[in-house]
C-alpha cells in the first residue's frame, strides 16, 4: 500500500496562519466583548421591552402598569428608574423622576416611531433618553425612558449572533482569502531556489561527477540541508576518483606479470594443460585491457574528431574476421550507399564495436552468420545467428562484471566498455531479438552537426 503523501509546506502554512488568525480574532473580540465595546450588557431598549410588557389598560381604559415579574425586578435592580408612557388619546401614565429637559418633549415627537436623545462630547454628563413607538397590550404607545436595565440571555444570544454574522465571520472571511493569496505567491517565490536545486537533484546519475546543488535563493532555513548534501557529493565524488585511481593502478600494474606469465608459458611443452593457461592468461589479459580503456574513457579530455562510421566499421570488421573464421563463423559488412559520420574517439568507438562482435563470437555457438550493419541513421548493429538472449537478462548484460552464461569467456566487462563509450558519445546501446533469430546489439549515436555534443 502506498503511504499519503506528506502536506506540502504551503499547506501546513495556510492551515496555521489560519488558525493563527482566527485564535487571534476570537480573543481581541471576546475581550472587546466582555468589555463592553461590541455588545452592551445593559441597554434602555432592554428597558423598554419590559415596559412594552407591563403596560395594560384598566377597565376605564386608561393606561396603567401590570407588576409583572420583569417589571418588578426592574424596579428593584434600577431604584432611579423613569419613564413616561403616552397613547395617541393623549392618556399617560409616569413614574419616577423624569428629567426637565425630557418632560414636556414626547408631544413633539408624535410623528416620530423612534429617537435616541443625548449630548454632545465635551456636554457635562447628563442623562440620555430613548423614545420608542412599540405596539403593546394597551395598543399602540409612546415609550419615553432613560436608565438601562441588564439585558436578558435571550437578547445577549441574539445580539452575539448578529455580532458573528455582521462582524466575526466577514473578518475571519477576508483574513483567510487574504492568507490564501499572499502564502500562496510567498511560498512560491520563497521555495524558487529551492525548486530549482531539486531540478539539478533530479539531473545527478552515476555518470556525472562535479555537479552541485544551487545555493542561490535558497532560504536560510534549508540552506544547511542544500549545503550538507553538497558535502555529501564531495564526498561520494572523492571516493569515486579513488577507486577508478586504484582500478586504472591495479589494471596497469597486472599487464606486465602477465605478459611475463605469458611468455614463459609459450615455452613450456604442449600439452593440454598449456593451453588451458595460456587461455585463462589471455582472458586475464582481456579484463586488464578492457579495464585500462574503461578508465581512459572516463578520465580523456576531449578528444573529439569527424568520424566516418562506414570506414571505421569496415576496419574493425577487417580486423575481426581471421578471429570470426577461426572460430567457425563467416563475418560480412553491410554498408549504406554513402558514408554516415559522427564525431568522437574514433579508437573508443572501434574498440566498443570490436567488443560487439567478440561477443558474438564467443557466445553465439561457433557457426552461423556474424553481419555487422550501418544504416544512413546512425546505427551500427551486430547481428548472430546464436541462441539469443532471454529478455529477463537483457536489462543485466551491460552491467559490469555480468554474465549471461557463468562458465563462458571473457570477464563481463566488454559490454558494460560498450555501454560507457556510447554513453559518452551521447548515444544508445540496446539488445534485441534478431531479424532471424540471434542477437541484435544496435549502438546509436548523434550524426554530426545534429547532435554531436561528446559527454564526460
Amino acid at each position: 500500500m502506498t503511504p499519503p503523501a506528506p502536506p506540502t509546506l504551503k499547506r501546513r502554512l495556510i492551515r496555521q496562519l489560519v488558525l493563527l488568525q482566527v485564535a487571534i480574532q476570537l480573543v481581541v473580540i471576546g475581550a472587546l466583548v466582555a468589555s463592553g465595546h461590541l455588545i452592551d450588557f445593559s441597554s434602555p431598549e432592554n428597558t423598554v421591552e419590559i415596559l412594552q410588557e407591563a403596560v395594560a389598560r384598566d377597565t376605564a381604559g386608561k393606561l396603567t402598569m401590570r407588576p409583572t415579574p420583569r417589571l418588578i425586578a426592574l424596579r428593584r435592580t434600577v431604584p432611579h428608574l423613569w419613564f413616561s408612557i403616552r397613547d395617541h388619546q393623549g392618556g399617560q401614565v409616569m413614574e419616577g423622576q423624569i428629567p426637565p429637559e425630557f418632560a414636556r418633549i414626547g408631544d413633539a415627537l408624535d410623528a416620530v416611531r423612534q429617537a435616541r436623545l443625548g449630548w454632545n462630547v465635551g456636554d457635562p454628563p447628563r442623562q440620555a433618553a430613548r423614545m420608542r413607538w412599540v405596539d403593546s397590550a394597551a395598543g399602540d404607545v409612546q415609550i419615553l425612558t432613560g436608565p438601562d436595565s441588564p439585558v436578558t440571555w435571550r437578547n445577549l444570544g441574539l445580539a452575539l449572533l448578529l455580532l458573528v454574522l455582521e462582524l466575526v465571520l466577514p473578518i475571519m472571511a477576508i483574513t483567510v482569502t487574504a492568507t490564501l493569496l499572499a502564502t500562496h505567491f510567498v511560498v512560491k517565490r520563497t521555495l524558487s531556489g529551492l525548486n530549482a536545486a531539486a531540478a539539478r537533484a533530479g539531473q545527478i546519475d552515476a555518470d556525472q561527477r562535479g555537479v552541485r546543488l544551487p545555493l542561490t535563493d535558497v532560504p536560510g532555513e534549508v540552506a544547511t540541508l542544500v549545503s550538507a548534501f553538497n558535502d555529501a557529493l564531495q564526498r561520494l565524488d572523492d571516493g569515486h576518483a579513488r577507486h577508478e585511481r586504484f582500478l586504472a593502478d591495479a589494471a596497469h600494474e597486472l599487464r606486465t606479470p602477465l605478459a611475463i606469465l605469458n611468455t614463459r608459458l609459450e615455452n613450456l611443452p604442449n600439452s593440454p594443460d598449456k593451453h588451458r593457461l595460456l587461455a585463462d592468461v589471455a582472458r586475464l589479459s582481456v579484463l586488464a585491457s578492457q579495464l585500462l580503456d574503461l578508465q581512459r574513457m572516463k578520465g580523456q579530455g576531449d578528444r573529439r574528431q569527424r568520424i566516418d562510421l562506414v570506414e571505421m566499421a569496415r576496419d574493425v570488421v577487417a580486423d575481426m574476421a581471421p578471429l570470426a573464421l577461426a572460430a567457425g563463423y563467416e563475418i560480412s559488412f553491410d554498408p549504406p550507399a554513402s558514408s554516415v559520420e559522427t564525431e568522437g574517439d574514433r579508437d573508443a568507438l572501434a574498440r566498443a564495436l570490436s567488443n560487439l562482435v567478440q561477443n558474438a563470437i564467443d557466445h553465439a555457438g561457433g557457426h552461423g552468420d556474424v553481419v555487422v550493419r550501418v544504416d544512413a541513421a546512425g546505427r551500427v548493429e551486430v547481428i548472430d545467428d546464436g541462441p539469443g538472449i532471454p529478455a529477463a537478462q537483457r536489462a543485466h548484460v551491460f552491467k559490469p562484471f555480468y554474465r549471461v552464461h557463468a562458465t563462458g569467456p571473457g570477464a563481463g566487462l566488454g559490454l558494460s566498455l560498450v555501454r560507457e563509450i556510447v554513453h559518452l558519445h551521447g548515444g544508445e546501446v540496446s539488445v534485441h531479438d534478431g531479424p532471424e533469430g540471434g542477437t541484435l546489439f544496435r549502438m546509436r549515436l548523434p550524426l554530426a552537426g545534429v547532435s554531436s555534443s561528446l559527454q564526460h
